[in-house]
Order: C-alpha cells, then sequence, then structure tokens
C-alpha cells in the first residue's frame, strides 16, 4: 500500500473513530492548495536541463503549513500529497501552531554540481516565492536537500519581499537556524524511547536497539540512546550493515561513517545481510529510512518488542495488523519522528522575535513538547479504546477539526 493511501486509510478510521460529520471528513482530506512548476536551467556545460517541481498545501486551520522540500528522483503528487497531509496531523499532534505542506523536485542531486542545485533551487523559489510565507508556507529540508538548500531559498525569497529569516527553517546557524536543530528528530526519538519503556517499566539503560537508517536521524539517535545505556546491537545505512551483539561502539562508529561516508567495513562488528537488519533479535527496533520497509512479507519475523518509528510510513497498514496480533507495540510516526518539527517551529518563533536561544533552552523545551505528546496520545488511546497509532491519528484530526469549525466551517 502505498503512502497516499495508507494515510487516507487510517485518516478515515481516526475520522469513524471521532464520530466527524462526514461532509467536514471530506473537506480535511481535500488540499488547500496544489502546485507544480516547471524549472528550467542552463547546466554547467551550457545544455539547458528542466525538472518538475512540485508543492502541496493541505491545511492551514491551526496555522502556516510546514513541511520539507525534498530533492530525489521519485518525487511525485501522490508521495507529495501523502506527506503534505501527514504534516497537518503531525503537527496538530506536537500541538504546534502549524498545518501541513510538502514539497519537492524530481531530481537526483548526486547527477548535479553545487552550482546546478542552486540554481534550480533558485529559480524552483522564483516560481512558487508568492504562495509560501513566514504565515503562510515555510519549508524545511528533507530528503536530498540540506541548510545550504535553505539558506538559497531564504536568499531568493529574501530578493521579493526583504530579509525574511524565518520563511524557512533548518537554515545554517550564520543565517539564523537554531541551535540543537541537526539533532532534533533523533533526540525526539530519544525522548518518546523513554516515554514508551518507561510506561511499561523499563527504562533505556539496558534494552538492546536496532537501527534501520544511520544517517542524521538514525545516528543522533543511536548515539543519544548509547549515553543513556541503551545497547545498540545491529545498524544499517545504504553501505550495508553490521552488528555485534555485545553493543556498538558508537563513537568508534560515527568517527568510521565520517571517514569512509558508510558503515560498511567497521571494524568492530560483523556485516550481515541488510534485509535481515528489520528481522534480527533486539527489544526495540527503529526504522529511521524509508517508508514501506516493514511490511506482510517480514512482519512475522520482526522480533522486536517496541517498534519507534524514526522514518515516515515505515509501517503498511497489514503489517500493523500482524503485529498487533503479536504484541508490538507500535510508536508512530506522527508522533514519533516530530523532534524535527518541533525545533523547525522554536527556530521560526527565534526568528520573528530576534531573539535566540541557547542549546540547552532548545533541548528543554523539546523534552517537554514531546513528553506532553506522549500523555497526550495516551489519553485519546483510552478515550477510544484504540491503539497508539489511532491515538495518534485521533489526536491530529480532532484538534485539526476543532481548529476547522471554530473558525466557521460551515456543512
Amino acid at each position: 500500500m502505498n503512502a497516499l493511501a495508507a494515510t487516507n486509510r487510517n485518516f478515515k478510521l481516526a475520522a469513524r473513530l471521532l464520530g466527524l460529520d462526514s461532509k467536514l471528513e471530506k473537506s480535511l482530506l481535500i488540499p488547500f492548495r496544489e502546485i507544480k512548476v516547471e524549472c528550467t536551467i542552463p547546466k554547467d556545460d551550457g545544455s539547458l536541463a528542466s525538472f518538475v517541481g512540485f508543492r502541496v498545501q493541505h491545511d492551514n486551520a491551526r496555522g502556516p503549513m510546514k513541511g520539507g522540500i525534498r530533492y530525489h528522483p521519485e518525487v511525485d503528487p501522490d508521495e507529495v500529497n501523502a506527506l503534505a497531509q501527514l504534516m497537518t496531523w503531525k503537527t496538530a499532534v506536537a500541538n504546534i501552531p502549524y498545518g501541513g505542506a510538502k514539497g519537492g523536485i524530481g531530481c537526483s542531486p548526486s547527477d548535479l554540481s553545487n552550482s546546478e542545485l542552486e540554481r534550480l533551487t533558485r529559480v524552483f523559489t522564483q516560481k512558487i516565492h508568492d504562495l509560501i510565507g513566514i504565515h503562510t508556507d515555510v519549508p524545511a529540508p528533507d530528503m536530498g536537500t540540506n541548510p545550504q538548500t535553505m539558506a538559497w531559498i531564504l536568499d531568493e525569497y529574501s530578493k521579493f519581499h526583504g530579509y525574511s529569516p524565518a520563511v524557512v527553517t533548518g537554515k545554517p546557524i550564520d543565517l539564523g537556524g537554531s541551535l540543537g536543530r541537526d539533532a532534533a528528530t533523533g533526540r525526539g526519538v530519544l525522548f518518546v524511547t523513554e516515554a514508551l519503556v518507561k510506561e511499561h517499566g523499563k527504562s533505556i539503560a539496558g534494552q538492546r536497539f536496532v537501527i534501520q537508517g544511520f544517517g542524521n536521524v538514525g545516528s543522533w539517535a543511536a548515539k543519544l540512546i548509547n549515553e543513556q545505556g541503551g545497547k545498540i546491537v545491529a545498524v544499517s545505512d545504504i553501505t550495508g550493515a553490521i552488528k555485534n551483539e555485545n553493543g556498538l561502539n558508537i563513537a568508534s562508529l560515527l568517527k568510521h561513517v565520517k571517514e569512509n561516508r558508510g558503515v560498511k567495513g567497521f571494524n568492530d562488528a560483523r556485516p550481515i545481510d541488510p534485509h535481515s537488519i528489520l528481522v534480527e533479535d533486539c527489544d526495540v527496533l527503529i526504522p529511521a529510512a524509508l517508508g514501506g520497509v516493514i511490511n506482510r512479507d517480514n512482519a512475522n519475523d520482526i522480533k522486536a518488542k517496541y517498534i519507534i518509528e524514526a522514518a515516515n510510513h515505515p509501517t503498511d497498514p497489514e503489517a500493523d495488523e500482524i503485529l498487533a496480533k503479536k504484541g508490538v507495540v507500535i510508536l508512530p510516526d506522527i508522533y514519533a519522528n516530530s523532534g524535527g518539527v518541533t525545533v523547525s517551529y522554536f527556530e521560526w518563533v527565534q526568528n520573528i522575535q530576534g531573539f535566540m536561544w541557547d542549546e540547552d533552552k532548545v533541548n528543554a523545551e523539546l523534552k517537554t513538547y514531546m513528553t506532553r505528546g506522549f500523555k497526550d496520545v495516551k489519553d485519546m488511546c483510552k478515550t477510544h479504546n484504540c491503539d497508539l497509532r489511532m491515538g495518534a491519528f485521533t489526536l491530529g484530526v480532532n484538534r485539526v477539526a476543532r481548529a476547522t469549525v471554530l473558525r466557521g466551517w460551515e456543512a
């Protein structure tokens, strides 16, 4: 099941639990605006190349729309639509005053030079600058983009609207980015994992973790969990997968990855089949890479007691049902990986105020938001007698529905 179908399915289940009016339910699913633009640039060799850019602005009932921009060959309207809708529910679950959006350009960043990426980013910004803004739609980095991409968007947007640091988040620190943003999603994963295992009478110390995806989110989660006494027994990335039953030396692994651009070849571990990473024996499984990796083909073989969804949509609905029967507890993506957008909100607040916070304040505020979010999700689970995924979806959908009605929606 693709991301859009799965998201729509979860939304409709939540709407049914909430008893939403059918017309309101339908209106909440329909995106506010869908944008498609052609971005033509001169390449370094003098030839012209054209790329299609998308921005889906899903909902603004609770505040400006918010969401990443990804550069990837497989960016398509369905995927962007699903991720924009997920951002609407995610920002509501996190209880930050945003709606949802998502964007992207169908390109392969590795095939483009730095100057070509800059030209592409600037042309894309020129095409959409009237449709984004500090109180309208605030982009952020995503797959294939980074703080430098945001710096180019900020600069190009500011040519039309005056200096506007709050128009994007995930910027370089020197241009108004927030301290703590780089680690935010991974740190959020630490806080939600702490909350979940505490609920079951345990602590992170001594738990065995497997992390699929050792990029920004996975590596920060590994580092922070390891510092709390968690034992990381296996990790993977695009170069391969490695395992050490006694626990990986995360400090040495981070150094190895920095020098070798991947986990492959790390001395203090043995290589394993990357396809087996999700079914390795552990207490906590953290998928932190691509969507749809946990499905009906491998769900029966998963040995973890808990799954923390650090990636977007890593678990297909069919796998959800299988895992529920096995008693596996899943902390859903729209809550579990919301640390990044929460610190993006802090960055936006700092930019608007013109007053920057120190990193301790950022991390303390993040812990407050993530811990409170866990209680809110659990309360909805009790109210509707449902699992954590539906607890999170009912929480997010209910908040957006209430804001929509309060602003004057009429059936």
